[in-house]
């Protein structure tokens, strides 16, 4: 039967986790209470490096993107999940999936490439100190964000518009919590191999790249690291590399595992646990994770509270 003989969907069915009322009451408290704990942490390390001069520096300016990607790409499907959990009908309209889909595409895109940015950014402090202002002066630090935006922006307006110039016929249901970029994909009528192929090559481009980069950016990092004379120094040298290491390991993990290989991906479930660790905990740990591994933003907290608690005294007496 011919494609032009189909109906075409104009609204999707997010079938999301369970049917059970029960569960989705459960799940709606548990996600917005953490969706409100990640806006809140991102949004206090973003008004903390505006504060804080000592914290005007490449390393804390990219992490303030970081902040601001990861609350985008949270509320790009946060919100719309909670609603759903206590909606009788999950549905979604044409528009607002292939939106979702954009958004949430993009910044994942923006993050990977902003973290290869900031591999580049330690590698310079550790293994170039003395010409790392030089270096890493305010112009360049701009454009490697700008570049980071772009590049993300561009692979997501590419990917969307391939997706959704599939015909998807009266295949309507989709089988995730959001418009995921997979689960779009098998709702096609057509033969998806070649979107698979895209997806594929994207993930090589927008995903290897940036994880290469960053690879051999911690390889020349500790090959430099292990040189250092002295116990203090390699430790003071790793330190300044670790709380951006461990948001690599979390981010770069899950996301090559689910889709470099389309065809041998994971399980429905195990898609949609990814994407609750990618929306929902990847951006709430972020801010923990640079909060409770760095020497300069504790000490930037304990300035802060210092000052609160010195007002709040004054205002007192």
């Amino acid at each position: 039967m011919g494609i032009d003989n189909q109906t075409w969907v104009r609204e999707f069915i997010l079938l999301g986790f369970s049917g059970d009322w029960d569960t989705q009451v459960t799940l709606f408290v548990l996600f917005l209470v953490t969706y409100m704990v990640t806006v809140l942490g991102n949004f206090l390390i973003v008004l903390l490096i505006r504060l804080d001069s000592r914290l005007h520096t490449p390393m804390y300016f990219f992490l303030t993107n970081l902040s601001l990607v990861d609350v985008s790409y949270a509320t790009s499907i946060v919100p719309q999940m909670l609603v759903h959990f206590l909606a009788k009908c999950k549905v979604i309209s044409y528009m607002s999936c292939a939106a979702q889909l954009f958004f949430s595409l993009g910044l994942g895109g923006i993050e990977f490439v902003l973290l290869a940015v900031m591999a580049y950014d330690r590698y310079v402090a550790v293994c170039d100190p003395l010409r790392y202002s030089v270096i890493m002066h305010g112009g360049l630090c701009t454009r490697l964000v700008i570049t980071s935006w772009v590049s993300g922006s561009i692979n997501s307006l590419m990917q969307t518009t391939i997706t959704f110039h599939l015909p998807m016929c009266t295949n309507k249901f989709i089988d995730h919590i959001s418009c995921e970029l997979l689960a779009v994909v098998r709702l096609a009528c057509v033969d998806t191999s070649s979107n698979e192929i895209v997806i594929m090559v994207s993930s090589i481009v927008l995903l290897m790249t940036p994880f290469c980069l960053v690879l051999l950016s911690y390889i020349k990092i500790i090959s430099t690291i292990l040189k250092i004379q002295s116990t203090e120094g390699r430790k003071k040298a790793f330190q300044t590399c670790a709380s951006h290491l461990t948001v690599v390991v979390l981010c770069y993990g899950m996301t090559i595992f689910t889709y470099i290989q389309p065809h041998s991906s994971p399980s429905v479930l195990q898609e949609k646990l990814i994407s609750i660790f990618y929306a929902i905990l990847m951006p709430m740990l972020n801010p923990m994770i640079y909060s409770v591994r760095n020497k300069e933003v504790k000490g930037a907290w304990q300035k802060l509270l210092g000052q609160l608690s010195g007002l709040m005294s004054k205002l007192a007496s």
